[in-house]
């Protein structure tokens, strides 16, 4: 008896819906027309990736430096307009932001 069986047995009324198409979600965070900034730094001799060029509200430009902190489960920080990630994470942090649907340009190397 596998789990489904096992379901059917616990609520016998349940129709299953399956092969629904989820519709597409707006984005929770303001998209902009200008690209963000990737570029790399040291400072004090260790690696940062930083980010500029995020002209949206304070609350979604918290609200996307927590989530690449989170998703690259690294530290980092806001300092006026610009976020600074600890690491060279440059390649994963435009390839998430590419996913959300903003345009990012690398800068430097």
């Amino acid at each position: 008896m596998d789990l489904k069986d096992q379901l059917k047995n616990l609520f016998p009324d349940h129709i299953p819906e399956e092969g629904e198409a989820k519709p597409h979600a707006k984005p929770d965070i303001w998209l902009q027309d200008d690209p963000i900034l990737c570029k790399y730094e040291k400072r004090k001799g260790k690696p940062v990736t930083i980010l500029e060029g995020y002209n949206g509200a304070d609350k979604d430009f918290k609200k996307l430096a927590k989530e690449l902190k989170t998703r690259l489960s690294v530290g980092g920080s806001i300092k006026g307009e610009i976020i600074i990630i600890q690491g060279d994470y440059r390649k994963k942090i435009m390839e998430i932001l590419t996913e959300k649907g903003f345009k990012v340009k690398r800068v430097g190397g």
